[in-house]
């Protein structure tokens, strides 16, 4: 049979997402599983949410709102823009997608870190555009080298602060400097996933260039502070003519019932938010001090994970702390096979994690 696939596609490989729970019990036949793959919530859903979720499960033979009308009343205040600018996708997956797809012609180019977060190049592939990829130094985003890359065919510049994998971030200064020397037709999308558990407040959000009237997205999602992963919900600001676009080429209903349910209810109770920002601040202090007696590298993190240097193969590391019960991610997927990026749980599911992992490295 003659192959129809676009050319282009022919070098994407699939996501390839941390190993499920049910798997491990089903491969293992173990019960007592940590997973701490995937920058998830540890935590359920907040009480108000699940409660909210409940009602809208009894709803769900009608189609949600097909346009999050009712959310986006509720994100309009709380992110103190206009409901025109809003946007609101399946995760903010989607929402990066439908950017791409917005403004990308073939051949022009995009510029995004490596490694950062996996998408970037899979939606740049698929739109036949140019990848200008720049390695990070130290970690962090390489922002002079980026700077550098702009030319008059570059069209999208994607930033994720903090970093995937890494955790770091862009102080305000530095973003600053950026910006300064993008061109106003070059959109630059801010992916903000864990901007809630940032600490430093040197952090360079991307709101500042939004309300600048730069042409700016800022990306945000209930995946994660919230624990809403499993109902894939993102939003996110742009400027009107482009959230626009966005909303022309979306899938019909593309954000479920239940999802915008649990994410205006979330949006009610930002003291939970406060709350769990502070377990996961909790959590890291724990994680670094156990790192540091182990002797084992990490990189310091602004986000509900850390990455970390075991200096031995990861695959064989990541195979017996499956055999132990706790998922971890591994780095060669980033191209860097000594490490693993491990979610910040709830302390239990940290004191366990660090645990196995004395077991598994002096075994």
């Amino acid at each position: 049979m003659r192959n129809i696939i676009r050319e282009e596609l022919e070098i994407l490989k699939p996501y390839k997402p941390g190993k499920p729970i049910f798997e491990v019990q089903r491969e293992l036949g173990l019960d007592d599983i940590v997973k701490l793959a995937s920058n998830e919530s540890n935590l359920p859903p907040f009480p108000s949410a699940i409660k909210a979720m409940e009602q809208a499960i009894r709803e769900v033979n009608l189609y949600p709102d097909g346009g999050c009308v009712q959310l986006k009343e509720k994100l309009a205040p709380f992110m103190d823009v206009p409901q025109e600018n809003i946007m609101v996708g399946n995760g903010s997956n989607e929402l990066i997608r439908l950017l791409a797809m917005a403004i990308l012609n073939p051949g022009e180019e995009v510029i995004f870190a490596d490694p950062s977060f996996v998408v970037y190049p899979t939606v740049t592939r698929m739109m036949n555009a140019e990848a200008k990829v720049i390695p990070l130094v130290d970690y962090k985003h390489d922002l002079d080298a980026m700077k550098a890359e702009i030319n008059e065919n570059t069209r999208l510049i994607f930033i994720c602060n903090p970093n995937n994998p890494t955790g770091t971030i862009m102080s305000e200064d530095e973003v600053d400097d950026f910006m300064n020397n993008v061109p106003e037709d070059v959109l630059v999308v801010f992916d903000e996933a864990y901007f809630e558990f940032v600490d430093d407040r040197c952090f360079g959000g991307g709101m500042k260039y939004f309300r600048q009237g730069r042409l700016v997205a800022v990306l945000r999602t209930f995946s994660k502070i919230y624990s809403l992963a499993g109902c894939r919900i993102g939003y996110g600001v742009a400027p009107e003519f482009l959230a626009a676009a966005v909303d022309k080429i979306r899938e019909p209903f593309n954000v479920n019932r239940v999802a915008q349910a649990g994410a205006m209810a979330s949006l009610d109770d930002q003291d939970e938010v406060n709350r769990r920002v502070a377990i996961n601040k909790e959590g890291k202090k724990f994680l670094y001090s156990e790192l540091d007696e182990m002797g084992i590298g990490y990189v310091p993190s602004e986000a509900n994970f850390i990455f970390l240097d075991v200096q031995k193969d990861c695959l064989e590391v990541f195979k017996d702390l499956l055999k132990e019960g706790v998922i971890v991610r591994t780095g060669e997927v980033f191209g860097l096979p000594t490490t693993l990026r491990v979610t910040i749980g709830t302390m239990e599911d940290n004191k366990k994690f660090i645990k196995v992992l004395r077991k598994v490295l002096n075994k």
